[in-house]
């Protein structure tokens, strides 16, 4: 299960949609490896400011790297055909 979620929170995912923020990215800090992650898993899009997207699903990495979101950096709802 670990690894599921590890996979779902991943935020180092290459088409990762620019309106998705999360706490990690405004902490100034230099990662120590003798801290383990905190993987809070509290993720929010830009567009709607809370932990639903546009389009009703949930504002996370594992939801909000598909372009087959129209809203992936668009803020609009739908899904591609």
């Amino acid at each position: 299960m670990l690894n599921l979620d590890a996979e779902r929170f991943d935020t180092a995912r290459e088409d990762l949609c620019s309106a998705l923020r999360w706490k990690g990215q405004f902490i100034a800090a230099e990662p120590d490896p003798t801290v383990p992650p905190s993987n809070d898993g509290l993720f929010w899009c830009m567009h709607t400011q809370t932990c639903i997207g546009p389009d009703g699903e949930l504002a996370e990495p594992g939801n909000c790297s598909s372009k087959q979101r129209t809203c992936h950096g668009t803020g609009k709802c739908g899904v591609i055909p």
